[in-house]
């Protein structure tokens, strides 16, 4: 016998004390109906005790259960009344159902307003390129708010994408302009010139869809709103495109493309004399004009002043056209000198040094090359000084898939299509606009690879500067081989008074030594002030 029954003293029976379930009741129940005994009869218990109980219980379960469901309901849905459906008051509106003991379900609760936004800044917008001009301690400035702990490790690039990446989080707007670089998978980013065209943190991404939409192509100048990376994005992303190529972007589409242009002979001349003293670039202009569109190439043995001669030309073309476009490109030359060229001239420097990988020195080729294409399509005169052509397709060569057909000095007979085709690029187009390239081509460095690409470059261009070694022996600069140089097509470019006068020097110099003769015409041109007197006098004489 469990616990919870004892026998009951009076009578000796054993007694369930336990609580009977509301089953057990209503099945007890049944049973007793069925025999037509009374629960009385059976355990003496007051008639229809438990039966009250189990009511009562049941209703107190049900109000609960009613008055959870009302307060759910007026929570999903406070603008209906409080109560049940089906039940309007005299006043319209819906009376709750009251409860067995006589309570009614509890207000609705009030549904709170939401704070008010918070007013943003109204903060001006800022460039991306003011950021990349400016130096290390300024953008730590910006960043004041970060501990100092956090700015002195960062680099530039670092600290302009943590300034960029604050002002657009307060609300501020941020114009990035950049040249587009379409990577293989359709999508772009836009790089900076000031880094030579290197992957950095703060480029923008352009995507495919844009790409497609306004007929992108690498070498584009974009101009655009920048958006803050979505979930799961690492770069900021162009929200808009503004500008490309100076003009609307609607109209990108109606460009021509520069393959269809039609090249002509240079016609229109670059003065390269400057001042009487810069005796090399008078001689220059004497016997080997240049004009634009022009395809030239600076044959020089080492040492002999190639590098000290395109910095020259590129002060005098600045001087003289400001309105050219002007680059220099340096691929496997060493920093120092690219320091000197950005130190002493106007130009936009571009350079990958001899430290760097092949790949690096094909890829900024590249993008300089598009870029130029891309403003000779818009109607602008380009002009690159690349130093040199010779490593250039050295680098094409390094990176060039071997196809099997290898020519004397190691070079593949494939390796020198892409090179070919950035130097013939330069061209005088017909309905405006040219470029021009001044390369220069290295001979007797004792590599037959050198000797080769140097053949395979001759008589490609259509002007051509030879340099003397032993006029460097001597100290005689310019050291230019006038026999040796000249221009294609000279008479579209001269006066022809002055061009007969040149002949005329040429003549006379015809069988001359080339020290001497270079050291004659310097000392001529000492003697006047400038290139057209100094021909005046040859004539008189």
């Amino acid at each position: 016998m469990s616990e919870e029954q004892r026998k009951d003293p009076a009578d000796g029976q054993s007694v369930d004390k336990r609580e009977k379930s509301p089953r057990e009741t209503r099945s007890g129940d049944h049973a007793s109906g069925a025999t037509g005994e009374s629960p009385a009869a059976n355990d003496g218990a007051p008639a229809g005790s438990d039966a009250a109980n189990v009511r009562d219980r049941r209703q107190n379960r049900w109000a609960r259960f009613r008055d959870r469901r009302d307060r759910q309901r007026d929570f999903r849905r406070p603008e209906r009344p409080t109560g049940t459906r089906g039940h309007q008051t005299p006043e319209g509106s819906v009376d709750a159902v009251a409860t067995p003991d006589g309570a009614r379900p509890p207000a609705p609760r009030q549904q709170q307003e939401p704070p008010p936004p918070q007013p943003r800044e109204e903060l001006p917008p800022i460039r991306l390129t003011d950021l990349q001009s400016k130096e290390m301690d300024e953008l730590t400035e910006l960043l004041a708010h970060l501990p100092p702990e956090e700015t002195g490790i960062m680099r530039k690039h670092e600290a302009v994408y943590e300034i960029i990446r604050g002002y657009l989080r307060r609300g501020g707007s941020v114009i990035a302009q950049g040249t587009l670089e379409i990577l293989p998978d359709g999508f772009g980013f836009l790089r900076s010139p000031k880094s030579n065209y290197l992957q950095c943190p703060e480029d923008v991404y352009v995507s495919p869809t844009q790409i497609r939409k306004y007929g992108l192509r690498t070498g584009d100048q974009i101009e655009g709103i920048v958006r803050d990376p979505k979930e799961k994005e690492r770069f900021f992303a162009m929200g808009r495109v503004d500008l490309v190529n100076g003009k609307p972007a609607a109209e990108a589409r109606k460009q021509v493309h520069f393959e269809y242009l039609t090249p002509l002979f240079p016609d229109r001349r670059i003065h390269l004399e400057v001042v009487a003293d810069e005796v090399a670039m008078r001689v220059m202009d004497i016997f080997t004009p240049i004009g634009m569109g022009q395809r030239g190439l600076i044959v020089a043995p080492p040492r002999t002043g190639k590098t000290v001669l395109l910095q020259k030309m590129a002060n005098s073309i600045s001087a003289n056209h400001p309105d050219v476009a002007l680059f220099i490109l340096l691929i496997d030359e060493r920093p120092e000198e690219v320091t000197d060229m950005q130190r002493n001239t106007k130009a936009q420097v571009l350079s990958s040094t001899f430290d760097e990988a092949p790949e690096r020195h094909v890829q900024v080729a590249e993008m300089m090359i598009e870029v130029a294409k891309r403003l000779v399509e818009s109607g602008r005169d380009v002009c690159i000084l690349l130093d040199s052509i010779t490593r250039l397709a050295r680098a094409y060569n390094t990176v060039q898939p071997h196809s099997g057909k290898i020519l004397s000095g190691g070079v593949d007979a494939n390796a020198l299509h892409k090179p070919k085709r950035f130097f013939g690029a330069a061209r005088n187009i017909e309905n405006g606009g040219s470029l021009t390239i001044i390369a220069t081509a290295l001979v007797d460095t004792g590599s037959r690879m050198d000797d080769v690409i140097f053949e395979e470059f001759k008589g490609t261009g259509n002007m051509e500067i030879c340099l003397d070694r032993a006029m460097v022996d001597k100290r005689v600069f310019p050291a230019i081989n006038i026999e040796k140089s000249g221009t294609r097509k000279e008479e579209l470019l001269l006066h022809p008074d002055e061009l007969s006068r040149t002949w005329i020097l040429r003549r006379a110099l015809n069988g001359v030594p080339p020290v001497e003769a270079m050291e004659m015409v310097i000392k001529r041109l000492k003697s006047a002030k400038s290139n057209a007197e100094f021909l005046m006098s040859i004539k008189e004489a």
